[in-house]
């Protein structure tokens, strides 16, 4: 008979056990210093490492996930970060800096940031449930295009690894607030609480264990039952939860099926959030073009946009160029029901010799181009409440479409699952 924890979606012979369980966690043992343990999202800042290198000092020798994760913005290195990465992992496991504070359970996080009070709830999301191609009818499903060039050095860097720490966080439409937000009025055991460094706000996490973790469970397997077979989306961290999936799908035919059924890579540690969470504000994600003259790089699109039989007229803000303080704002005539941001990321992915980062904030994205040779594409956000419809249409949105609020809002590398070794 199944464990609880693995509450089945329905009842009967076929029954499947819910995409999202309870988890054993690794979260910093008592003493270690919370606030210098957390570190933002490994692809956040990618083009300023400054951010990493004021990072790396308010860390110095304590134990920290910066030692355990890599930066995206060192990933010109190639692999030359990975084995210290190792051995940090297996150095926090053996000297009990890391150790089991959950057990099949979930972690309660209560974040502050500027956007407010976000709950979350961080638990192992089921990779056999989740889909990354667009159309799929899998239950967990991509919000935005998967680049596969990305996956191969995420693959390097997770496999053979003894630990994960998830930056993933993953969307439920629970408008009547029904799973997360009740638990939060609960009397629960604190697991830590930290001012997160550089900007990040107020952390604090808590265990949900036992009779109410089953609970929860359960609840969570109704729902799944209830969605109609489209259940989470991915918020934030889509090409690392593929990461995931792409390594589960290179051990999985090495198992039994009895082997496959626990294997703790079958699972990717994540945490759940509320699309309707007030605090959950979807801001656009901008581009920066680097070496690019601005007016030279305006009518280049100008030029791609009239191909498609649509115009590029000036004065609008859907889409605006910004270098310094200046600024030219366009609107995309005749795109019919084509988000701008999908009309924009057509015409940059065709241009094969062009650098280009995508940047959270419009402030930040300004900046990079105060110096050098850069031109910054400013965007808006979408109507988060269009996400779900979008995706169960079948369809997946442009890369880089919307972010989760600003760079600092990200989630911070805090609890850990063991996934080999």
């Amino acid at each position: 008979m199944p464990a609880q924890s693995d509450a089945p979606v329905q009842k009967g012979r076929n029954a499947m056990q819910a995409c999202f369980l309870p988890a054993d966690i690794l979260l910093p043992a008592k003493g270690v210093d919370a606030g210098k343990w957390a570190v933002i999202a490994c692809d956040q800042f990618t083009s300023q490492p400054e951010y990493w290198q004021e990072a790396a000092r308010i860390v110095g020798d304590a134990p920290s996930a910066l030692h355990i994760v890599y930066p995206e913005v060192y990933l010109s290195e190639g692999d030359a970060r990975i084995p210290g990465i190792r051995e940090a992992m297996a150095r926090y496991l053996s000297d009990g800096m890391l150790v089991q504070r959950v057990t099949d359970g979930f972690v309660l996080v209560r974040r502050t940031t500027q956007s407010g009070e976000r709950l979350g709830l961080v638990g192992r999301l089921d990779l056999d449930q989740y889909d990354f191609a667009p159309g799929t009818n899998a239950p967990v499903r991509a919000t935005e295009g998967t680049i596969l060039s990305r996956i191969p050095p995420r693959v390097r860097i997770r496999r053979g690894a003894p630990l994960e720490s998830p930056h993933v966080m993953m969307l439920l439409d629970d408008p009547g607030m029904t799973l997360i937000e009740p638990l939060a009025q609960k009397a629960l055991p604190a697991l830590y609480e930290a001012e997160l460094m550089l900007g990040g706000g107020h952390i604090s996490g808590y265990a949900v264990e036992g009779a109410l973790a089953q609970q929860t469970a359960a609840r969570i397997a109704q729902m799944q039952q209830e969605s109609g077979g489209f259940f989470l989306a991915v918020g934030d961290g889509n090409h690392s939860l593929a990461t995931a999936k792409a390594c589960w799908e290179e051990i999985k035919p090495t198992l039994t099926a009895q082997e496959r059924a626990q294997h703790p890579a079958r699972y990717a540690l994540v945490e759940l959030v509320n699309l309707h969470s007030p605090a959950m504000i979807f801001r656009p994600i901008h581009r920066v073009v680097f070496s690019a003259d601005m007016h030279g790089l305006i009518a280049a699109f100008d030029e791609a946009v009239c191909a498609q039989g649509m115009k590029l007229l000036p004065g609008e803000e859907e889409i605006v160029f910004a270098r310094g303080d200046m600024r030219r704002g366009f609107e995309v005539h005749g795109r019919g029901d084509r988000l701008p941001v999908d009309v924009l990321q057509h015409f940059l992915d065709a241009q094969k010799d062009m650098s280009l980062d995508y940047v959270h904030g419009e402030a930040d994205a300004v900046n990079l181009t105060r110096t050098g040779d850069a031109t910054a594409i400013l965007l808006g956000a979408i109507d988060k409440h269009s996400l779900f419809p979008a995706i169960a249409a079948g369809g997946v949105l442009p890369r880089k479409t919307f972010s989760m609020g600003e760079s600092t809002e990200k989630r911070y590398y805090m609890e850990c699952r063991r996934i080999g070794g």
